[in-house]
């Protein structure tokens, strides 16, 4: 059993109207020592569809959990889904796929659980909601920005502000991009930083070190979901996961070596990116893909006027490299051929006047696998500024398909480098030059480290339009500096424009910009 340090942790309103069901909803005591079960993580819902979504909790012992669903807050027309047992197994986390809801309609979920050692031992119920996809165009309003509890930073007695704020725009999705945990960042009861200290005020054991066993992957979640504005936000708004580097460790592919690290006992990359990917799907809201359980990428559809393309950057990379190589080898791979013939298809087979391709990593943005020395390329980029090469030969093949079959209105969102920017890629700019202008917008961290700005790569052509990070010289910044990021997308249900904004923790708008949807 994880010990637990708790702080008197104020209370606040974090959803404005909605701030007392929110609450009540996704806050109850969190003690084992109780005489029945207790959800002590909250509710999570996810991949909502126009007829299905995700829906997620976790008592906090095996229990029979008795699922509902109804259209009205106050349950009067409820139906129950389904009888779900929670077992060690899968560390008590259950989800289940609710089927056959009505398009564009709020949705509200109840959980409730029996005990198996004592049946006649039942919990408090606990509740969320979330609003299943138009089939016909209405407004639609999302966030995105990813980077969740990193570089030692954990919940403070102001908690994850970033999560209340975005509760405050009342978003009908959000996109997480990844880094939804950071299991390689061991946190403290204090975290120095450049001019002060942080102080964490939650703490658990499984977050005192890096993270290799199952239960210390699955507990970085569990962490996580201990902040009130995490919860409560959760209980309101459904997410969309993607993962990247840190649900494993910093910048893993399959041939990164750990015989060095000195933190891990477990030197096998393949079995901590297998435990990695088990705590993300089972303590997520992800959808199954029979064929593939344990995949990512996918596409998800929100009427006719969104479509969503979530790529895997992570999975099927080999081990960092110069990435310089002439041609599609095995070492240039990042998406690799599946996934790129699929993502391919799915982008000609949309109907959809946007279509939005969430990436994990940023196109252009330099990232190097070791910072140090300006060495071995993480993200796609080799800074190199000449023609495509390694990583980028995929995104040049995928970026001449999308011309070549005259596929408009792509935009592309991203996080992953810890600070906020909108970036315009141009062909006139560009080496490779087999394209046509696009948009990429780049949010996060919503609680981490702030760094950056990072260097660009010519071979697209990007300009960088807005940036908003640390001054020069600052690195890893903490939450409390205000540099936390997170951007909001808004559809317009008549005209399908679709304007950008970049906010940061203070609900403050950076930047913004309205695109007018092109016709094909």
């Amino acid at each position: 059993m994880s010990r637990i340090l708790f702080p008197r942790l104020s209370r606040r309103a974090v959803l404005g109207t909605g701030a007392a069901f929110a609450t009540s909803l996704a806050m109850p005591a969190i003690s084992r020592a109780q005489s029945r079960p207790v959800f002590g993580h909250g509710v999570q819902s996810g991949d909502p569809t126009a007829t299905t979504g995700m829906v997620w909790t976790r008592p906090d012992r095996a229990s029979r959990v008795m699922l509902e669903v109804a259209t009205t807050e106050s349950f009067e027309n409820a139906r129950q889904i389904a009888s779900l047992d929670a077992l060690p197994d899968s560390d008590f986390a259950i989800k289940a796929l609710l089927t056959d809801l009505p398009a564009d309609q709020r949705i509200f979920y109840r959980f409730t659980a029996a005990d198996l050692s004592d049946i006649n031992s039942v919990s408090e119920p606990v509740i969320g909601q979330f609003r299943t996809a138009p089939s016909e165009k209405r407004n639609i309003c999302f966030v995105w920005s990813g980077d969740t509890a990193g570089q030692g930073y954990g919940i403070n007695e102001d908690g994850m502000r970033s999560y209340a704020t975005m509760s405050q725009h009342e978003p009908d999705f959000m996109i997480h991009s990844g880094d939804t945990i950071y299991a390689d960042g061991p946190m403290a009861e204090e975290q120095e930083f450049e001019g002060g200290v942080w102080k964490n005020a939650v703490l658990t054991d499984e977050v005192r070190k890096v993270a290799e066993t199952l239960d210390e992957y699955r507990g970085r979640y569990k962490y996580n979901m201990l902040d009130e504005h995490l919860r409560a936000f959760n209980a309101m708004t459904p997410v969309y996961y993607q993962w990247d580097d840190h649900e494993v460790t910093n910048n893993w592919s399959p041939g990164k070596d750990l015989s060095g690290d000195d933190r891990y006992t477990e030197k096998s990359i393949a079995l901590l990116s297998a435990r990695g990917g088990r705590a993300f799907h089972e303590m997520t809201p992800i959808s199954y893909t029979p064929a593939e359980p344990g995949r990512v990428f996918r596409k998800m559809s929100y009427g006719p006027s969104l479509d969503i393309f979530f790529l895997d950057l992570r999975s099927y990379r080999p081990a960092n490299n110069d990435g310089m190589q002439d041609s599609i080898t095995p070492e240039a791979i990042v998406l690799g051929q599946r996934q790129l013939a699929w993502i391919k298809e799915a982008l000609k087979a949309s109907t959809a006047t946007w279509k939005v391709i969430a990436c994990d990593m940023p196109i252009s943005i330099i990232v190097w696998d070791n910072f140090a020395e300006a060495a071995g390329v993480e993200a796609i980029a080799n800074g190199d500024d000449g023609a495509a090469k390694g990583r980028e030969l995929e995104f040049a093949d995928l970026l001449r398909f999308i011309r070549d079959e005259n596929i408009a209105n792509t935009v592309w969102l991203t996080a992953d480098v810890h600070y906020t920017a909108a970036n315009h890629y141009s062909p006139d700019r560009a080496q490779f030059q087999e394209f046509e202008p696009f948009w990429e917008f780049v949010s996060g961290p919503l609680h981490a480290g702030t760094f950056g700005p990072n260097a660009m790569d010519m071979t697209f052509g990007p300009k960088v339009e807005f940036v908003k990070a640390p001054e020069e010289g600052q690195v890893n910044l903490p939450p409390s500096a205000g540099l936390q990021f997170f951007g909001i997308v808004d559809i317009d249900g008549q005209t399908e424009q679709m304007t950008v904004r970049l906010m940061d923790v203070g609900n403050t708008e950076l930047w913004s910009t309205t695109l007018d949807p092109q016709t094909a």
